[in-house]
């Protein structure tokens, strides 16, 4: 009964072990009428089973506006930065919120609010 409790334990801790993924920068740019969003990661990707595998923009009342897949681990490219472009905001929209996803503790619960040029 207690080995069974222990691992039951250890089984529902893993992902709260797991160090969620980071925003650390953003960078937006407009041009013809739409936004590019360079945005910077910081993860400790491990391989597949645990990284940083996507990013998205949203307003400031939670619609996605555009979200970027990231198809692999990057282990050895720590912080590493990837655009996205052909965003469309729509008019009046002053800030984004950044949110950063990964593979075992999900949508991280640190966002970064960006104001748009």
């Amino acid at each position: 009964m207690i080995k069974q409790t222990l691992i039951s334990l250890a089984l529902c801790a893993s992902p709260a072990l797991a160090d969620p993924v980071k925003v650390q920068n953003v960078k937006v740019s407009k041009a013809n009428g739409s936004y590019t969003f360079k945005v910077t990661l910081l993860h400790s990707d491990s391989g597949w089973d645990d990284y940083a595998n996507a990013w998205r923009v949203k307003d400031m009342n939670g619609n996605t506006l555009g979200e970027r897949v990231l198809a692999h681990p990057h282990v050895n490219e720590q912080p590493f930065t990837r655009s996205l472009s052909g965003v469309k905001i729509p008019d009046g929209v002053k800030s984004v919120v950044i949110e950063a996803h990964d593979t075992v503790t999900g949508w991280a619960a640190e966002t970064k609010t960006v104001k748009l040029p």
